[in-house]
């Protein structure tokens, strides 16, 4: 069945629309700085001619960014994407795509007007079917090469301003590697070992969030394209309170080798994949970005880290802190931010203080640290499935946040966060193009839904409903409740008075059947059986006793 899947999937690819398109990896292109291929439903390029979208001048924030980054010119990475293309498809509607073939997220249908919102669900609550499903999907887009795009192995000035491409086909899991590497990668300053190493574009800073919101959703939306599954969704794993890495068995991420704990068992489909663009100070070394070729098998040691950095998994009480701190970022919006819910959650501010800096890392960052592997290099740490279980788990905690204090556009940077942070910078390396402050946004919005803050809305709203009701019964009560308040005396005298009436009665009563105690009349005797109720059945049978005690304890199968 699933040799039947690949090979009907690998007949019917649709163009894809990540970094770098294959039309747009050409001498031809690069010579024009443009990237605006043509949409195959009519030929034009980026749809134009059917409203899909127009090829356009791109257009840069001009913002100052943080100090933290001295230099302008020597990174192909600033102003992006101008060093490669100054022209790229701008799309219109709900349309979306390097050349306006795709829907929007949260939109699908021919012209992208139907909603969609897919639920992302605890790894844990799917079914052994899901399990076996999720694992096929991972394996096969780590095994197939696409063929709609590839990944720049060198600088525009190795490339020769364009004239000498330098690409290099990869897998479509190996895409994600690249994207996720190239991103937060170190400025290459010229010469071997001349290297800027405090930058990163997606990292340390507003946009970690953002950026891989973004991430996950280009991941999610491949994988569909590439299996044709349309309902998949990526599942969380909710770390809170782990004791170790659950996640880590053979019928899900790879349980460890008895051979070489830092391998994964034989038994996982992962021990056989190959991991690259993980060697970060060699490149550092050489001054060279990563080459694309393979670098040796995934790696994973959980719990065998450095504990002066990572003392523990993160808590729920780390994440309800983290979460109940007001403001997205502070300060200088670096790992320094202090009670920063945006530093916290990656990892820098202390998930008990909130203070930036932290000696040990915590949260996001922990996690990382705890896999002591592929996971634990920034670069590379996309290498390792888990990696999109984590960061899933990740971004519903920034959902809660959102949802929790509703900020207002405005707090996010539009200036002076580190390169790559501002509001209106192009996410790096995405075509096409999406600025920061477009994924500062719930994921209702964004068409998405977390099956744990589904539940928590629902509880959330009965209780607003029951807190309603008793409100609006208070309500009603007061005109009488404040009648009450001036009658309240007179009501106790009459109680008095009707209480000492019923005592004299009862005095006249008694006295009167001592008097007359012998009067056959007052014998109730004779009157018992006129207003006896007959009894006409049972209520209980001693035979449906014996069958509810059997229907009840079932032998368990």
């Amino acid at each position: 069945m699933l040799k039947l899947t690949i090979i009907s999937f690998m007949f019917c690819f649709v163009p894809s629309y990540q970094q770098f398109p294959r039309l747009c990896a050409t001498r031809e292109a690069l010579r024009i700085k443009e990237c605006c291929p043509s949409w195959e439903g009519d030929g034009s390029p980026c749809g134009a001619s059917s409203g899909r979208g127009f090829c356009q001048d791109v257009e840069v924030p001009d913002q100052p960014d943080g100090p933290q980054y001295p230099f302008s010119g020597l990174d192909d990475r600033e102003k992006w994407p101008l060093v490669f293309y100054n022209r790229t498809c701008q799309c219109a509607g709900n349309f979306m795509g390097f050349n306006c073939a795709d829907c929007k997220f949260g939109y699908f249908g021919v012209n992208c007007n139907d909603r969609r919102e897919s639920l992302r669900r605890n790894i844990f609550h799917l079914s052994r079917a899901e399990r076996i499903r999720l694992m096929s999907y991972l394996n096969l887009a780590k095994q197939t090469i696409s063929r709609d795009y590839v990944v720049a192995t060198g600088t525009y000035q190795e490339m020769e301003n364009g004239s000498n491409p330098m690409f290099a086909d990869v897998s479509l899991y190996d895409v994600f590697v690249w994207m996720h590497y190239y991103v937060s990668r170190n400025a290459l300053l010229g010469g071997p070992g001349n290297v800027w190493t405090d930058v990163d574009f997606a990292h340390w800073a507003p946009a970690f969030l953002p950026w891989h919101r973004l991430y996950l959703l280009h991941w999610e939306h491949e994988i569909r394209k590439l299996t044709g599954d349309m309902d998949f969704t990526i599942p969380y794993w909710d770390w809170r309170d782990a004791q170790g890495c659950d996640v880590c068995t053979d019928e899900l991420m790879g349980a460890r080798s008895s051979q070489d704990p830092s391998l994964l068992s034989p038994g996982s489909v992962f021990s056989s994949w190959k991991v690259l663009c993980s060697q970060a100070q060699n490149y550092n070394d050489r001054g060279v970005l990563c080459d694309a070729v393979e670098e040796g098998p995934l790696r994973r040691n959980p719990g065998n880290h450095n504990r002066n950095v990572v003392e523990r998994l993160p808590t729920s009480a780390d994440v309800e802190f983290t979460l109940s701190l007001t403001n997205y970022d502070t300060g200088a919006m670096d790992r320094g931010a202090n009670m920063s819910f945006r530093n916290t959650l990656e990892g820098f501010g202390d998930p008990q203080t909130g203070l930036g800096n932290s000696s040990r890392m915590g949260m996001h960052a922990a996690l990382h640290v705890f896999m002591n592997g592929s996971m634990s290099s920034v670069q590379g740490s996309a290498n390792d499935p888990i990696f999109l279980l984590h960061h899933a788990f990740v971004d519903s905690i920034y959902e809660q946040w959102l949802r929790r204090h509703e900020p207002s556009p405005s707090q996010y940077p539009e200036s002076d966060a580190p390169i790559g942070h501002n509001s209106e910078y192009h996410m790096v390396p995405f075509l096409p193009l999406y600025r920061n402050r477009e994924f500062f946004i719930s994921s209702k919005d964004l068409g998405y839904e977390y099956s744990y803050l589904l539940n928590a809305m629902f509880f959330i709203l009965i209780l607003h409903f029951q807190i309603s009701i008793y409100q609006r019964l208070a309500e009603s009560m007061r005109p009488y409740l404040e009648e009450l308040q001036d009658v309240w005396p007179w009501l106790l005298l009459a109680g008095l008075c009707g209480g000492i009436v019923a005592v004299t009665i009862a005095a006249a009563i008694l006295t009167a059947k001592r008097r007359c105690g012998r009067s056959p009349w007052l014998h109730m005797s004779k009157w018992k059986n006129a207003f006896a109720l007959s009894e006409k059945q049972p209520l209980i049978r001693s035979s449906d006793t014996e069958e509810t005690k059997h229907r009840n304890y079932q032998t368990t199968i």
